[in-house]
């Protein structure tokens, strides 16, 4: 049973890894019913992953995509209004687009009503909408449906023809059928998805035989995927290991565990004064029984949670609302307002089993025992490394984390028993032990802010934006910088004894830059950057006062051919930017990242930049007909096309998405999503100008 169970494990990590990219959010059925001998209702039943909404119909034509229904054929019917809406509809002002944005979430039901005016009737078409969640936005979605008949009065469910890429998407109401109209002679479909016309067409938005078969439009697929998986990856594990090492690190410092290292060292010494080896290997196995405990607790948050989970909790609102308030109780424990601890009759039972059994299982269970003992200390920490872990997005985090936590809150029982000499050179406990207490709790009060923010603008509260924010962070780090220069005092304090000492010097310099930190953060309540926390606050869309306007970048070219053209004359590289007229969060992209001076400099004057609207609906000057992974498409507009290619050859079905290309339409390094950090920015776009310049250099 365990057996299957990591195996399907296993496999959830595969498909979530390679699912990720194209998943569509939004699953429609289409239906019809005759609701009467003259009239006629096309039902359309969507079911809306977590975390996405679709937008109602009736948007301003400068706003998101609103749904709509397009009647292509409509013999013996005629429609009666425009779509109509059911569900629970959500109503928010957007400061992006300046109006009330209104969308459905979970669930959504469009409707369009047709008149029959006798006889046999024949209607065909699509709805059109729009799905975003709160990092990106899908290209617009159709769901095509064709129906006729007399007097069907019996509803006929049949699966919707939505934007998927899986060749069973049929199945769930994602995949299209296949299309009986607007193939023109011009046109014909390739297998694999690739498309071929037989005369060039003009810069409206049609691509020409020559250019499609060029490699500006061949896969990508394999190459991005080696850039980003030779990036990201590595590093963010990385990054993961090291910041459970810290934790660990700075737990061993904690009253819970510190004054019980000399003592366990001293126990397994004297257990084995005959044999000093057998000492050392007990204290080297102790050791590692808490590597081992640790890292199964990392594996079993992996498993409970399974792989496709972990992924969603970085924007899955009620799960941060959840990390918000957990990690609040840890603070106001570490403040000494009350302690975290297990039952005592939980540590009763191990220790008394420790010592009734011998060997290896003796060893393990004192090892268990120290876990419990010292969990008012470590567990506050354990919980902020596994909620940051497990909306890391990284399969591996929860795992990785713990072992880097547990390696270095084991080392030093191994360290000392193997230099025993060591533990007099090792500094008493004492109040400095409390201090580490008091700083980690400002410090998971401000990591705490984080997480209510992804909930907030989830819901749309609005009840911390980035001024709120860095005010709150402002007071947080202001304390924090009181205390630890001696100005601020808890009652732990008191207890402690520790009042009237003066501070350590390591603490005052310590309270400084904490101090220097608070007020780096006060211009950004009039609008300023405040790079260094730019990826914890808000967007500065949420700015309500803002003394900073830069202007936005615009792209010179919005054609693909016409840009990776002037890319070649010019002997530039091109930054391709995949976007929307109705993406919330490319305007954010923009306002944030976009308007930096570096950012800004760099797309203007070392990049050929084109922007590439994948809502945009300007007619093809012909229809396109492909055969996309085995499921017929037909290319209507503009932003169709794009939208095509953006899969095709990226492999990636949502925006703002942003790739470096060269000349001849190679990836130049890894892309890059919603994300607003400046500096990971400016490192995607130096990545792909130092590639250019090694790929021209050799040529």
């Amino acid at each position: 049973m365990q057996k299957r169970r990591n195996v399907a494990v296993a496999l959830l990590m595969l498909l979530t890894a390679f699912s990720a990219w194209a998943q569509n959010p939004v699953h429609f059925t289409v239906s019809q019913k005759q609701v009467s001998p003259t009239e006629l209702d096309v039902t359309f039943t969507g079911k809306i992953d977590a975390g996405w909404h679709v937008y109602s119909p009736g948007l301003p034509a400068d706003g998101p995509i609103s749904a709509s229904v397009t009647t292509e054929k409509c013999e013996g019917a005629k429609p009666l209004g425009k779509v109509q809406a059911k569900g629970k509809e959500i109503s928010t002002f957007d400061k992006i687009f300046e109006m009330n944005l209104r969308y459905f979430e979970n669930s959504v039901t469009f409707v369009q009503r047709y008149q029959l005016t006798g006889g046999k009737y024949h209607v065909s078409g699509f709805l059109e909408y729009g799905t975003c969640n709160d990092e990106m936005c899908m290209p617009p979605g159709n769901v095509e449906f064709d129906y006729q008949g007399e007097t069907e009065k019996k509803e006929e469910a049949t699966p919707a023809t939505g934007p998927a890429t899986s060749p069973d998407a049929s199945k769930e109401g994602e995949g299209l059928s296949d299309e009986k109209e607007g193939a023109q002679d011009g046109a014909t479909a390739d297998s694999l998805g690739s498309v071929r016309l037989s005369a060039p067409l003009d810069g409206a938005g049609e691509v020409s035989a020559a250019a499609m078969d060029s490699l500006w439009w061949q896969p990508s697929i394999s190459e991005l995927e080696a850039f980003n998986g030779g990036s990201d990856n590595k590093g963010s594990l990385l990054y993961i290991f090291i910041m459970g090492f810290m934790g660990g690190l700075i737990a061993l410092l904690t009253p819970c565990v510190w004054p019980i290292i000399p003592m366990t060292v001293s126990f397994f010494l004297k257990r084995a004064k005959d044999d000093k080896g057998k000492g050392i290997r007990d204290a080297v196995t102790y050791g590692i029984s808490i590597v081992v405990i640790y890292l199964a607790l990392g594996l079993a948050v992996t498993g409970i949670f399974g792989a496709s989970k972990l992924n969603e909790l970085s924007t899955n609102a009620v799960f941060n609302i959840f990390f918000f308030l957990l990690l609040v109780v840890f603070a106001l424990s570490f403040f000494g307002w009350f302690e975290l601890t297990l039952p005592s009759s939980w540590t009763n039972k191990v220790d008394s089993k420790a010592s009734s059994t011998t060997g290896l299982l003796s060893i393990f269970l004192m090892a268990f025992t120290l876990v419990l003992v010292s969990f008012s200390c470590t567990g506050p920490i354990i919980g902020f490394l596994l909620v940051e872990l497990t909306t890391s997005g990284s399969i591996l985090g929860p795992a990785i984390g713990m072992f880097g936590f547990a390696l270095a809150l084991a080392l030093p029982f191994t360290l000392f028993a193997l230099f025993p000499t060591w533990l007099k050179q090792a500094p008493k406990s004492g109040g400095w032990m409390n201090t580490i207490k008091v700083t980690l709790g400002f410090i998971e009060l401000a990591f705490a802010l984080k997480f209510f923010s992804v909930a907030d603008l989830a819901y749309g509260w609005r009840l911390l934006d980035r001024e709120v924010f860095l005010a709150l962070w402002i007071v947080i780090f202001g304390a924090l910088g009181l205390y630890l220069i001696g100005k601020l005092k808890f009652q732990s304090d008191w207890e402690g004894g520790e009042m009237d000492k003066p501070m350590p010097v390591a603490c005052i310099m310590l309270g400084l830059c904490s101090l220097a930190f608070a007020i780096y953060m006060v211009p950004g309540l009039w609008g300023a950057p405040c790079k260094a926390v730019s990826a914890f606050a808000p967007p500065m869309s949420t700015q309500d006062f803002n003394l900073y306007k830069a202007s936005v970048v615009e792209a010179k070219y919005t054609n693909y051919e016409e840009g990776m053209a002037a890319a070649r004359a010019q002997g530039k590289p091109v930054m391709v930017d995949f976007t929307g007229f109705g993406c919330v969060n490319c305007r954010k992209m923009e306002a944030a990242v976009w308007t930096d001076p570096q950012v800004a400099a760099c797309l203007s004057n070392d990049y050929v930049l084109i922007s590439l609207f994948v809502d945009d609906k300007t007619p093809l000057p012909q229809r396109i007909e492909v055969n996309e992974n085995g499921q017929k498409r037909t290319l209507r507009t503009v932003g169709d096309k794009w939208s095509y290619l953006e899969r095709t050859k990226f492999n990636y079905n949502a925006q703002p998405f942003y790739v470096t290309l060269d000349n001849t339409g190679r990836p130049l390094g890894p892309s890059a999503v919603y994300k607003e950090d400046i500096d990971l920015y400016m490192k995607f776009l130096k990545t792909g100008l130092e590639n250019y310049r090694k790929r021209s250099a050799e040529n």
